[in-house]
């Protein structure tokens, strides 16, 4: 059976072979880079900004025991009900339940990284449930039976055509290239789905702890139809998005936009308090909001990274990100992809099986630049490299080093090391990459530098007439 670590070496091999494919993502990026920083202009100070972020993420995820039951006590006050799932599967099986118990038969979602997290698609329609994608980009990827390709832009990977084609197999529609016609095919059946369906599921971007309610921010308008026109909307909520007041997010809706997509303000900014009140003439009859645990008190107990849990799933990295521009988001083959992805992904998922994400970077330090609140990502693939190597250290690796460690500690030893080196030099450029090639893995995709005919040492000496 394959490993994890050997799907992302097969994946990204072909992805990085395809030419074609990396010049296209890398197109789209760039327009991404002149809005971002066009709109990052029209914040007074965004390093500022920054910091202030940071600020009120450690705040939170330090004190979440303390802002989750205050957002729970506003919320349910209001009539909504809270379930604290311990994991995925707690998770899916209460939305089951609230779907068995009320008759559900179509279910809507909007954009939600969470439902993917938690596998919650696969879980529903193995069920008998029928459920649509609302988001244009979720519904294309859908209807490819793919994952979300990036954590903003499910479907970037994707041109037109391929977008036109797979229409036409799957609606029936004639061919275009137009993005607005491409759009009005796939609203033309998301308009019936809305009116059809029993339940809408929603992600969250932010939850506010100070007035119990929720944040969702979109661009199409979907997620107000989702979350508004069925009777039941249930509200998908990983622990660590909660923040402690609403003024908070005067600084993190325009930030989110800014840094996620180039927006200086994200089209639809909504707010969710709670089911349909008396007298209110719209809105669901029911809000089930899922607090969503799924390892993230492990790695809040870590005290070293729990500054992860502060991602306010904006995307920034993975755009700025080189190793994801060249191997896409399909080759990390989690949820949570590029950088963002590679340090909690361990934790989440299991250090043992992916730990390799965490090698999969430059160490060139953009994520962390591009980060809006501030998270240490390139020193965090770090500390998961040293976690992972303790873990299940790699008993060549040891050994390897365990004598370049004897021998840089003997002069002798290294000066015996650098003639055997020249001797045997000739003979790698015949066993390189192959199995007789002990450090094949290595020289796979790099050659040792020739060794000079005469070290400094003896260059030194010889000058010196002998003398050291």
């Amino acid at each position: 059976m394959a490993t994890q670590s050997a799907d992302f070496q097969t994946l990204s091999r072909r992805y990085t072979a395809d030419k074609g494919f990396r010049a296209f993502i890398q197109k789209g990026m760039s327009g991404y880079y002149k809005k971002r920083d066009l709109n990052k202009a029209n914040f007074q100070d965004w390093q500022g900004a920054r910091d202030l972020a940071a600020e009120i993420k450690y705040e939170a995820i330090n004190h979440l025991d303390k802002y989750l039951l205050e957002f729970e006590e506003k919320i349910t006050a209001r009539g909504a009900k809270v379930f604290w799932a311990q994991n995925a599967e707690a998770a899916r099986d209460y939305i089951l339940k609230v779907a068995r118990e009320n008759n559900v038969q179509t279910i809507i979602k909007s954009k939600t990284m969470t439902s993917e997290e938690i596998h919650l698609n696969d879980a529903l329609e193995e069920r008998g449930f029928g459920v649509f994608e609302s988001d244009l980009g979720e519904y294309i990827v859908q209807l490819r039976k793919e994952a979300p390709f990036h954590l903003v832009f499910p479907a970037m990977h994707l041109t037109r055509g391929q977008i036109s084609d797979l229409f036409q197999k799957e609606l029936g529609s004639e061919a275009t290239d137009e993005p607005e016609k491409l759009t009005m095919i796939a609203r033309d059946v998301m308009r019936r789905k809305y009116c059809e369906a029993d339940m809408g599921i929603s992600g969250t971007n932010f939850a506010v702890a100070e007035t119990g309610m929720i944040s969702i921010t979109e661009n199409e308008g979907n997620a107000r139809l989702t979350t508004s026109l069925p009777k039941i909307h249930v509200a998908l909520l990983g622990i660590e998005k909660v923040l402690p007041k609403l003024e908070d997010l005067s600084l993190f809706l325009p930030m989110l936009a800014t840094a996620g997509a180039g927006q200086t303000m994200t089209c639809y900014n909504t707010m969710y308090a709670g089911p349909r009140q008396p007298g209110e003439p719209d809105g669901p009859e029911q809000l089930h909001i899922v607090l969503l645990d799924n390892r993230r008190t492990e790695l809040l107990a870590d005290a070293e990274q729990r500054d992860s849990l502060g991602c306010i799933r904006c995307g920034a990295c993975l755009n700025v990100c080189p190793i994801f521009k060249n191997v896409g988001g399909y080759s990390y083959g989690t949820t949570y992809g590029g950088p963002i992805g590679s340090v909690i992904t361990p934790h989440l998922r299991g250090l043992k099986d992916w730990k390799h994400l965490s090698a999969a970077s430059s160490l060139c330090g953009a994520c962390t630049e591009a980060c809006p609140v501030k998270i240490d990502l390139h020193h965090h693939l770090l500390q998961n490299r040293r976690n992972g190597a303790k873990s299940s250290p790699n008993p060549l690796e040891k050994i390897s080093f365990g004598g370049f460690s004897l021998m840089m500690g003997h002069p002798a030893l290294y000066r015996l090391a650098v003639i055997f080196g020249r001797i045997f030099q000739p003979l790698q450029s015949v066993v390189n990459g192959t199995i007789l090639d002990p450090l094949r893995a290595w020289t796979g995709s790099r050659k040792f530098p020739t060794l000079a005919p005469q070290s400094f040492h003896q260059q030194w000496k010889k000058d010196r007439g002998g003398k050291k």
